[in-house]
């Protein structure tokens, strides 16, 4: 079982949080899924998961239904289950030292503070694994970062939102396909760039 890739898009689970800035990497993944008509129809390991095919390569897409500080546990046991390595998983969350519009692909480092990411890092006991970090901007005034990332996109921001998660599915799908983005530490997209 060791050709699958897996997609974890991070997130907190429930409907009160949907729409948060802290859960763009649930709507990378809904987006992939809608776009391959895949469906996330299954529980395990502590996530809702889609199986399917993209380019040709075998993929599980999956959304943590811990809470976003254990995404750890359920990417573990998915990693774990499905022999999958962690070049072979890629991440996808928000992060605050990115402004909105933009998304960083990187093929391994730190958490940057995430404790979603740190929990993964922590249970894979490696930091060398993809990810695709979803800027959200920082918190306006002295609002408490912790506040800011379980708020709602302001209307004026849902626009950029929706292209910031049209480029997280072209970059993942690129990904998948081992496309150059793969081979390089560091790249950084806006979506304001032109194609």
């Amino acid at each position: 079982m060791t050709d699958f890739l897996l997609i974890a898009g991070l997130g907190n689970p429930g409907s009160r949080f949907e729409g948060n800035r802290h859960n763009i990497g649930y709507q990378a993944v809904d987006e992939l899924a809608e776009t391959f008509r895949l469906t996330f129809s299954r529980t395990e390991h502590d996530a809702l998961t889609a199986h399917g095919t993209i380019a040709d390569e075998r993929v599980i897409l999956s959304k943590p239904q811990t809470f976003m500080n254990e995404s750890g546990k359920a990417v573990q046991a998915l990693t774990s289950y499905y022999k999958i390595p962690p070049e072979r998983l890629l991440v996808i969350y928000d992060d605050l030292d990115l402004p909105l519009g933009t998304v960083r692909f990187r093929q391994e480092g730190s958490s940057g503070g995430h404790r979603g990411v740190q929990s993964i890092i922590n249970r894979l006991s490696t930091r060398q694994f993809p990810r695709l970090r979803l800027g959200i901007g920082r918190p306006p005034g002295r609002m408490d970062p912790a506040a800011y990332v379980l708020q709602d996109f302001s209307e004026d921001e849902e626009p950029v939102m929706w292209d910031v998660l049209r480029m997280a599915k072209d970059l993942a799908e690129k990904w998948i396909k081992d496309a150059p983005i793969t081979r390089r530490q560091g790249m950084t997209w806006r979506v304001d760039d032109e194609a």
